[in-house]
């Protein structure tokens, strides 16, 4: 099953995950180094993360939602996929939950309570990726029916020069 949102022929919902994945991680990360004694501006700067990690986990929303509406019916792929989003939905307000709490406190440094979301939030976005990579690797969702090992580039297939105003 083809992606329906693309860029230059390339599904948009893999190039927006890596960006919240990212920086909700180093987030985790900074708080649990600011935790142990690490420099004081970490958790700032992890508070920060979460805040651009939660804009961009909801733009990767909205691109998957385009391809999950796509999968058809009754099939695994609508299963796993649907598994995925739930656990992305999930990760969302789990850390939307932390952003609120952190917003207007005296420090935007995380405790231990919310370092324990964090992680739990952190293994459900684990188990999220597996099921997006299980919808790619093994499901083919999002993969154009043409690739293979000597596909041509994804400029040259019909449909990308048609985009791009070329006469087929």
């Amino acid at each position: 099953m083809e992606s329906r949102l693309k860029v230059l022929g390339h599904p948009v919902h893999p190039m927006l995950v890596m960006f919240p994945v990212g920086l909700l991680v180093t987030a985790v990360l900074f708080d649990l180094v600011d935790t142990v004694g690490g420099p004081d501006f970490l958790g700032e700067v992890a508070y920060w993360n979460i805040t651009v990690g939660l804009i961009g986990g909801l733009l990767a929303a909205a691109a998957g939602t385009f391809d999950l509406l796509a999968i058809p019916s009754a099939t695994r792929a609508k299963r796993v996929a649907l598994t995925h989003a739930a656990a992305n939905v999930a990760v969302i307000l789990l850390f939307a939950a932390i952003w609120v709490v952190r917003l207007n406190a005296e420090s935007r440094a995380a405790g231990g309570a919310l370092i324990a979301i964090e992680v739990v939030a952190l293994a459900i976005l684990g188990l999220s990726a597996w099921l997006g990579g299980e919808l790619v690797d093994r499901l083919g969702v999002g993969v154009d029916r043409e690739a293979g090992l000597d596909a041509p580039s994804s400029l040259r297939s019909p449909a990308a020069t048609h985009r791009i105003g070329e006469v087929q």
